[in-house]
This record gives C-alpha cells, sequence and structure tokens, in this order.
C-alpha cells in the first residue's frame, strides 16, 4: 500500500500540472490536488505510525538506469520523512489558497506552486540519492522564475541573486555527494547502500567540509545567507511560503540523513560550524531588528532561526550518533515543521496586509487591530509561535534544541563549544522577541493612521489557508508528543525530557 501511495503522492500534482498546462481551471485543479495529495499524507503517516516496524514497509524501487544504477525509489524511512512530507502538503494547500494571482498569469503561478510542492516532496520521499538531489533542483527551476517575472520591488536583482547563490550551493553539494558515493564504494545510489558503506577518516573531512558549504548554501548559514531576504522579500507569496517553510529544508534533512556516514568529518569542523550557526542567530537577528518594512523583517528572521535547527545538529555531532544524543534530531526535525508552518503563515498574513493597507513600511501603519481585528489575531498567533510562546509548535521544538545542547554534559564538566553556544543562543530569543513584538505592536496597536482606518478584515476565503496553519500550530503547541512519538524506538528513552516543552 505505501509504495502506491507515495507513487500518488508525485502522480497528482504531476497530472494537476498537465491539466493547468492544457487550459484547465489552474486554482480548482491545484486546489484538488493539494487537499488530495494531503489527505494521502495524512492517511500515509497514520499507517506508518500503527506498524511495529515502519522502516520494513514496502517501498517503490524502479531502475532507470543499469549502470550507474540510478533508481527511482520512494519510501518513509524514518519519522523524519514523515514529517517533512506532511509539512510539504500541509503548507502546498496554504499557497494555492494564499496571495492574489495577476490576472492572465494563472497557469504560471498554480503550475509553478504545484512543481515546487512536487520537487520538495520528490527530494524528502527519494530514497536514491540521484532523485534525492534532481527533485530539489528541478523545484528551483519554478522558484527562480516566478521571482524573476512575477515578483516584487527589484524583483529580477532578486532572482539573479538566488539563482547564483544556489547554483553555487548545488554544485558545491553535487561535488560533496559524488565524492561520498566513491569513498563508500557503493553498488548503487540507494540510501541504504550507500549508508550501509564506510567512509576513511581521512576523506571525510573533505567531504563533510563540502556537505556543509552545499547544504548551507541551500540553507542560507551564516555567512552565506544573504540571497534569502532579498528573495523573500519579492518573491510572489506562494513562493515564499513554500521556499522559505518548505524547500529551505532540504539542506537540513540532507545533513542529517547522511550525517551517519561522516560523524568524524562534522566534528573536525565542529567549532566552525558553532560560530557561523551563532552568525545566523545574533548577527542575522541584529539585522532583522533594524528591518522598516515586515517582509523584510520576516525574510530575515527565517534565516536567523535556521540558527536553532543547526544548533541541533551541532548537538548531534558533538555526539557522535543518535544513540548518544536522543533528543538532538526530534528537536531539529520538530523546529523545522513549527518554523516551516509559522513563517508560511505570516507570509501569507504579510501579502494580506499589503494587500489592504498598500505599505509594508512598519512607520506608515498603526492600528489595525481596529479594523482588522481577525487579522491581528492570526498574526499575533504566527508572531508568537515564531519567537518560541510555550503553547505553539515552534515552542516545543526551540527549547527540545536547548535540551540536546546539554543532553551529554554533567555538572562540574567544562562546557564544551555546544554548550556555550547553547548559552549564547537564549539570547537568540530575546532578539526575536524584540523585533516580532516592535512590528505587532507598531501595525495593529499603536494609533489608527489614514492606511490603516478602512482596511477590511480578511473574508473567508483569507481566512481559510490561515486557519489550516494555525490549527497545525496549536495542535503540535499543545500536544507535541504528536510529533515527537514518531521517533521510536527511541522515544522512550527521550520522553521524559521531551515531556518539559509540553504545554500544562
Amino acid at each position: 500500500m505505501i509504495d502506491q501511495t507515495l507513487i500518488l503522492l508525485l502522480a497528482i500534482p504531476l497530472v494537476a500540472l498537465v491539466a493547468i498546462i492544457a487550459g484547465g481551471p489552474a486554482r480548482n485543479i491545484a486546489l484538488m490536488a493539494s487537499v488530495g495529495n494531503f489527505g494521502i499524507a495524512l492517511v500515509t503517516s497514520i499507517v506508518w505510525t500503527q506498524v511495529a516496524a515502519p522502516e520494513q514497509l514496502g517501498a517503490f524501487e524502479q531502475i532507470v538506469l543499469a549502470k550507474p544504477q540510478i533508481t527511482l525509489a520512494l519510501g518513509l524511512p524514518d519519522a523524519m520523512a514523515v514529517i517533512m512530507m506532511l509539512l510539504t502538503t500541509l503548507v502546498t494547500i496554504a499557497a494555492v489558497l494564499a496571495g492574489k494571482c495577476p490576472e492572465g498569469r494563472e497557469r504560471l503561478w498554480f503550475s509553478s506552486v504545484l512543481l515546487i510542492s512536487l520537487g520538495a516532496l520528490g527530494a524528502f520521499l527519494s530514497t536514491d540519492l540521484f532523485f534525492f538531489y534532481a527533485f530539489h533542483e528541478l523545484a528551483l527551476i519554478p522558484t527562480f522564475l516566478m521571482i524573476g517575472m512575477l515578483g516584487k520591488g527589484d524583483r529580477k536583482a532578486a532572482a539573479w541573486k538566488i539563482t547564483i547563490y544556489l547554483a553555487f550551493g548545488s554544485i558545491v553539494l553535487l561535488a560533496g555527494l559524488l565524492w561520498l558515493v566513491a569513498a563508500t564504494d557503493s553498488p548503487s545510489l540507494l540510501f541504504k547502500d550507500i549508508l550501509a558503506g564506510q567512509v576513511d577518516s581521512g576523506d571525510q573531512i573533505g567531504i563533510a567540509a563540502l556537505l556543509l558549504v552545499g547544504f548551507g548554501v541551500l540553507v542560507s548559514l551564516f555567512p552565506f545567507h544573504s540571497w534569502a531576504a532579498p528573495a523573500y522579500a519579492s518573491a510572489p507569496t506562494p513562493v515564499a511560503m513554500l521556499h522559505a517553510g518548505v524547500l529551505k529544508k532540504f539542506g537540513l534533512y540532507g545533513l542529517l540523513r547522511l550525517f551517519p556516514l561522516v560523524p568524524e568529518g562534522m566534528q573536525h569542523w565542529l567549532v566552525a560550524l558553532v560560530v557561523l550557526l551563532l552568525g545566523n542567530i545574533l548577527w542575522v537577528g541584529m539585522v532583522t531588528i533594524n528591518q522598516k518594512r515586515l517582509d523584510s523583517m520576516l525574510a530575515n528572521s527565517s534565516v536567523m532561526h535556521m540558527g536553532y535547527v543547526f544548533l541541533a545538529i551541532a548537538a548531534l555531532i558533538a555526539a557522535g550518533s543518535t544513540d548518544a544524543n536522543n533528543i538532538a534530531l526530534p528537536a531539529a526535525v520538530v523546529l523545522m515543521f513549527g518554523h516551516g508552518v509559522s513563517i508560511a503563515l505570516l507570509f501569507a498574513l504579510s501579502d494580506r496586509i499589503e494587500s489592504k493597507t498598500g505599505s509594508l513600511r512598519m512607520e506608515e501603519l498603526g492600528g489595525l487591530a481596529k479594523s482588522a481585528p481577525g487579522l491581528a489575531f492570526l498574526f499575533g498567533l504566527a508572531g508568537m509561535a515564531s519567537i518560541g510562546l510555550p503553547g505553539l509548535a515552534n515552542f516545543a521544538g526551540e527549547a527540545a534544541v536547548f535540551l540536546s545542547g546539554f543532553k551529554n554534559w554533567d555538572a562540574g564538566q567544562p562546557l564544551g563549544a555546544v554548550q556555550i553556544a547553547t548559552i549564547i543562543a537564549i539570547f537568540g530569543v530575546v532578539i526575536s522577541a524584540i523585533y516580532m513584538l516592535r512590528a505587532v505592536r507598531n501595525i495593529f496597536h499603536a494609533a489608527p493612521v489614514k492606511l490603516t482606518e478602512s482596511a477590511e478584515d480578511l473574508n473567508m476565503s483569507e481566512k481559510i489557508p490561515a486557519l489550516i496553519l494555525a490549527a497545525a500550530l496549536l495542535v503540535v503547541g499543545l500536544y507535541p508528543n504528536i510529533l515527537f512519538n514518531l521517533f521510536n524506538p527511541t522515544v522512550e528513552a527521550v520522553e521524559p525530557e521531551v515531556s518539559l516543552v509540553e504545554a500544562p
């Protein structure tokens, strides 16, 4: 059953894409495809949890090239793949419903949304290294085109910048992946064959460096981050939602997936990674505080919060394996989910603010809560999730990240690089609170101005995508073990500590 449903998850958006290009009603087709995919993903996830050894579930494999052996292979090998599948299909529904498509560009708009979603799903479901890489590259093509053709502001410069940066990252990553495959002497490009191999410690250092730089550029790791903020601020709303919320997680997913092959190499670069992730949290955090436009603030905040996921990865690297630190991996993945949902919701609501007031400059807005209370409530909820308010999804992930930093540390021991970084990273919570609370105050609770006095509240069609994402933040925030418990069989060991992040 699983192998058939995984094929369906890719076939549905592909068929919908063809139907849209052929002239069908673009929005309706995209909506039906996205809702259908989420339903299939949800049922598949439930089935996955009911099986004693879910990694043994049937997966789809079809050899497409004999030498070198390349296989179109899809599977759900672990909880990380399941959660990324759910995140992708959930955000896709909201992305289809969000934003305003320019008249006459419906086919380009909705086909691009489906193609980005298809690429992200394909990457997260692929258990073959070639298609893992290829699906991500496929998703980048409509991302570049949509920013350059239908974006706003300095869209062409932003499109060129993201294209150049991510092309560089992809090339570096490809070099690292090729070296990795050669070093393992794997008979195929299937993850199970590659992960069964071993890499000499001498090769691990070079491979780890290439993987960290390649994946790091794609995730906007400091100092390779400067493409992200202008790209998201210029991108059409669905593209910003899907890339910042979903596709950027590809790099984090890849590091977590391939780390077991190069643990010694990753440990060689641990201090450097800690310094860079603190750059995301502190440097980019300060840049975020300095932003005057809401879209730029949200774009920079997305870059900043990647530092916390890298902190969990650093904790895992320092431990050497998921057995030695069984909190780090779940913490990283749950935070990836929470961040993906909250930033997608914030970008969707930011678009509605600009549509209703004509501006995103925070000093030009004020008192919007009086004329648009529904918009104010939903933005406040998403903003509080973003800064880690208890009871919302991001808090569970962030708290677990901080716990993972001290997992193997005992009182009386000297602080290591990860522990020092964890202590410093807590200050990032203060930075997040400053820029987000200031934005909420200036836009919604300051004295009303001319632009906001006559602004209309969200109508039902605008509320639906926001409510879908808000519900996900609340469900995971109030009961985070709905995701943490997917990480069996290690969950029994994790649960006593993870329970600290549950809402009362």
